[in-house]
């Protein structure tokens, strides 16, 4: 990144405060960029955005030659496979040149959903984004909800980023608005089975959603249904599949209880399933004469159990947990229930058949690809006998199948296009394993043109996440191709913290044994080094939120493995963020992270890797930092002292740069356009820093 050199960095004023907790201070000179209503904060990241435009200049062809690449590869006039609820057929398409989709539907004609080649007689828009955002600079649904009689839209809009939303009533029929509005609510919503009754959520100052409120359409009343006052635990709402019960989930990190309420009487009381108990997680499938329990009561990778409707905490074992397989859910059918399990570092879909009240044997559905994700899909239907699912890998576009549940014979419905005249067998991928200091092989999944040679010289893109049990399971990207054909291998490091390997890989990447994500990533970059992909200078590593946390932490603990890091709304102050329980999402991640505020221990070992406290006079590869002014998750503050850190103390000619978008949440910018112009400026940084420009 030699051009536009000259430019100078801004300088952010040191402004020292202390922080004492344990008996020890840190003392910290950029606390007050914290304040994003201060007018000297918002200079400095203007200030920085502009530093960042001028360093990045000469990338800009690149930048709209990639952005083309994604345009022309993506059919921009397209529909998803429509989903069955009822008497119609549901789905959302997007039209070239709108940013966001409309949502549609189709009445029912016939037992194959209709074609997605085309357009849809009989059409129904029951909501345009394009329409509802208007001009406003951001848009995103937080419920789009059917009632059950299909008369009725709930729908939620954000047009800030900072994921409260207002929810709205609208009648299908007449394409009116109802004179119903509800001010900050959460994501999801679920109609009483008689249509007349929304039940929706709220959250705290916090950003906790920790209220479950009932509305009745045409009144002002709303009543409080459920409060949580356990500052751990989210709750959710949702109508079960069969339309029996609405189902209130109140859940932390480490334990679960779910409420139900009988679907056909709003102002009932809800009964508990089984009250809480620390450390136990569960999940209820209501399946009409019983309930499916997921649970992790008996088994680290969790058991299937059934209970009596009228005796919910009477668990009867179905399916004992193993060692080799992790139980991730159950969604249950009128004659069926499929078991989505996780086994090898790759996901399964298994059959149960029903008979009466017993169930057959899981048989699962198997695939050629030595690595790919399947995924259940969009089932609402509880009387249907087919199945709905997504497969894709690093190769495979994402495609939507029905699986007969009675024969096993499966029907594509739907691959995603990739035009431009992209030829899919041009690419090829690989499983390798790295080695971790302690022993563990690491699984490492990689993706390819098939002419890159395993000559030490291929430039690589190193992905990692590792946090909350969640999983990066390979997955195809129009956009990465821009890499790919460019030469690029473009790399996964499944680390501990994440639920590849089921629920130790996770346990094994947290709390107090946080740091073996850090050190499974940085062994997966030595491993494609000492396997002769690639060398160090040839390497880019890249991670978003918890992921940018290992971003951070890699950059201090091994900065010359790295030849660039692409952070993006990155958690590089975490210790700062886990110490104040007046943040959004503090005392909720203390059963991650563990609770500095009280616990010497995890004080200290958080401190030890924290990117923000780290932060030495070392050289750092060159960096990119992108976050976002209004989200509430990761806040922007956070990258903003890390990057002002860095360039006060990091040594030679160390390239740091941060980009805010001053209208978006955590998930960047809303329109799909937009979106393209972000992914195409953080590959464009990629390839340039990978001497690709």
């Amino acid at each position: 990144m030699a051009e536009s050199s000259s430019v100078t960095p801004p300088v952010a004023a040191r402004k020292p405060v202390e922080r004492t907790h344990h008996g020890d201070t840190f003392v910290d000179e950029y606390e007050w960029l914290r304040d994003k209503s201060d007018d000297e904060v918002l200079g400095y990241l203007r200030a920085e955005n502009a530093y960042t435009e001028a360093r990045t200049a000469h990338q800009e062809s690149l930048r709209e030659a990639i952005f083309k690449e994604i345009s022309d590869r993506t059919l921009q006039t397209d529909l998803s496979v429509p989903a069955r609820r009822g008497g119609y057929w549901y789905y959302s398409r997007t039209i070239e040149g709108q940013q966001y989709a409309l949502h549609c539907r189709v009445k029912v004609d016939g037992d194959q959903p209709p074609a997605t080649d085309g357009e849809i007689a009989g059409e129904e828009v029951m909501l345009d984004g394009n329409e509802v955002a208007g001009d406003s600079e951001f848009f995103s649904l937080g419920t789009i909800d059917v009632s059950p009689d299909g008369r009725l839209l709930a729908y939620s809009v954000d047009v800030k980023g900072d994921e409260r939303f207002t929810l709205r009533i609208k009648d299908l029929s007449t394409g009116e608005l109802l004179p119903d509005e509800l001010p900050d609510v959460h994501y999801g919503s679920a109609w009483s089975a008689d249509n007349s009754t929304l039940f929706y959520t709220k959250v705290d100052d916090a950003w906790r959603p920790y209220q479950v409120w009932r509305h009745t359409l045409g009144r002002t009343d709303d009543v409080l249904v459920m409060e949580e006052p356990d500052e751990r635990f989210w709750v959710g709402v949702d109508l079960t599949r069969n339309e029996q019960a609405i189902m209130i989930a109140l859940g932390s990190k480490l334990t679960s209880e779910v409420w139900l309420l009988d679907a056909q009487d709003p102002a009932g009381e809800p009964v508990v399933v089984a009250p809480r108990r620390e450390g136990v997680e569960y999940d209820v499938e209501h399946a009409g004469d019983q309930l499916l329990i997921t649970h992790n009561a008996d088994a680290a990778n969790f058991s299937l159990a059934s209970a009596p409707l009228d005796s919910p905490g009477d668990w009867t074992t179905l399916i004992e947990g193993d060692e080799t397989s992790r139980l991730l859910g159950a969604d249950a059918f009128a004659d069926h229930v499929i078991l989505y399990r996780r086994r090898d570092a790759l996901t399964e879909l298994a059959i149960m058949r029903r008979t009466g009240d017993s169930f057959g044997d899981p048989e699962a559905l198997e695939f050629d690809e030595p690595i790919y994700t399947v995924s259940p899909g969009r089932n609402d239907e509880w009387q249907d006998t087919r199945y709905r699912f997504g497969y894709t890998s690093l190769v495979t576009p994402g495609s939507t199948y029905d699986v007969d549940v009675a024969t096993g014979e499966r029907r594509l419905l739907k691959q995603q296009p990739v035009l431009g005249g992209v030829d899919l067998s041009d690419y090829t991928q690989y499983r390798e394993w790295a080695t971790a200091p302690d022993g563990t092989k690491v699984p490492i999944s990689m993706v390819a043109r098939k002419e890159v040679a395993k000559d030490g010289n291929a430039p690589v893109v190193l992905y990692g996440y590792g946090s909350y049990e969640s999983s990066m399971d390979p997955w195809f990207s129009i956009p990465r191709l821009s890499l790919l054909d460019r030469g690029v291998v473009f790399a996964i490091a499944h680390v501990r913290g994440g639920g590849e390997l089921g629920r130790h890989w996770y346990d094994d990447g947290k709390m107090l044994t946080k740091r073996n994500t850090f050190t499974d990533f940085v062994a997966a970059a030595e491993h494609l080094v000492q396997a002769g992909w690639t060398k160090p200078e040839r390497l880019v590593a890249q991670g978003g939120s918890a992921g940018g946390l290992l971003m951070g932490a890699v950059a201090n603990l091994a900065p010359e493995a790295f030849a660039g890091i692409v952070a993006e709304v990155p958690f590089v102050d975490a210790l700062t963020s886990i110490l104040d329980p007046s943040l959004p999402l503090t005392v909720i991640e203390w059963e991650e992270w563990g609770n500095p505020l009280a616990d010497p221990e995890v004080y200290a070992y958080m401190k030890s890797y924290s990117p923000y406290e780290n932060v030495t006079a070392q050289h750092y590869p060159a960096i990119l930092a992108i976050t976002s002014l209004n989200d509430t998750r990761v806040l922007y503050v956070e990258p903003a002292k890390w990057v002002a850190k860095l360039r006060a103390t990091a040594t030679g000619d160390s390239d740091v740069l941060l980009k805010t978008e001053m209208e978006a949440g955590h998930g960047g910018r809303s329109g799909r356009y937009d979106a393209w112009r972000e992914v195409a400026f953080a590959l464009a940084w990629e390839l340039d820093t990978l001497g690709l420009g």
